[in-house]
């Protein structure tokens, strides 16, 4: 019996490295997972606007600098008009930021590159990353509001300050906004749209779970990334309010350099008026 079940195991991991990696054109990358977004109140001269999300990238990991590349033609192949990262850049094993942060730089988008930090980013890692996005020209969204303007219209983005210190950070930026902005958010981990009051929020994005990075139909996962449990795992949820988060798998690995069944991604957000 314990034979057939590590037979069956065997079977998917060859199943899932093919499913992620070899069906993919972009090397290192299982995906580009594209979400359609409805909003009323969404400026109509942002209807069709596209927002690549990266996150996790744990550089170097399983993302090695073999598959940087593959990364970042995938995200040129989104025709972005601003890229946004989630945190998580280098890997527990180090990694050279400013060739990271280099090779993102090639991703020409209108807006440019926005950045919120992960739990990965302490001590020397979170000196290098931050050195890496000044020459990169990454702007760096801690607890603050920037505007992205189109003629007289506009929709704002927030970035979150260390979404684990909510001591420190448990008051969301989007209080002191209006209800009738559009308000798209970034963290790094979705606890923190279910732990704070983030009203204004029209969206939020996510990474910090790897999608479990081993999972069985997008539920069950014996690994722990939310004191949630799998609630937040992946894809489009919604917190308490029913304000929805976009939670990404991610593009690197965290503890083990596995994945089943969580292929690498990076996300297409597609804006519409409703």
């Amino acid at each position: 019996m314990f034979k057939n079940f590590f037979f069956l195991l065997l079977v998917a991991a060859c199943l899932s490295s093919c499913a992620t990696a070899s069906l993919s054109k972009y090397k290192g990358v299982g995906r580009i997972q594209r979400y359609d977004f409805y909003s009323e109140q969404l400026p109509d001269s942002f209807d069709g606007f596209r927002m690549a999300f990266a996150t996790d990238f744990h550089y170097e990991s399983r993302f090695t600098s073999g598959r940087l590349g593959g990364a970042i033609r995938a995200l040129q192949a989104t025709d972005a008009d601003v890229l946004l990262l989630g945190g998580d850049y280098r890997g527990r094993n180090g990694g050279n930021m400013e060739e990271l942060f280099s090779a993102l730089a090639r991703v020409h988008t209108r807006y440019g590159t926005y950045a919120v930090m992960g739990n990965h980013e302490r001590g020397e890692s979170d000196t290098l990353v931050r050195r890496a996005m000044a020459h990169a020209g990454v702007c760096l969204l801690e607890h603050k509001v920037d505007t992205l303007w189109k003629g007289k219209e506009f929709i704002l983005l927030c970035g979150i300050r260390n979404p684990f210190d909510l001591g420190r950070n448990g008051v969301s930026p989007t209080l002191s906004l209006k209800p009738e902005d559009f308000v798209v958010m970034l963290t790094h981990t979705p606890d923190y749209v279910e732990d704070t009051d983030v009203s204004n929020t029209d969206l939020a994005l996510a990474g910090h779970t790897h999608g479990g990075q081993i999972s069985l139909f997008k539920r069950w996962t014996p690994a722990h990334f939310s004191k949630y449990g799998n609630r937040f795992l992946t894809g489009m949820k919604h917190n308490s309010r029913g304000i929805p988060i976009i939670i990404s798998n991610g593009l690197g690995t965290s503890r083990k350099d596995i994945r089943l069944f969580t292929p690498s991604e990076v996300v297409l957000v597609v804006l519409h008026k409703k």
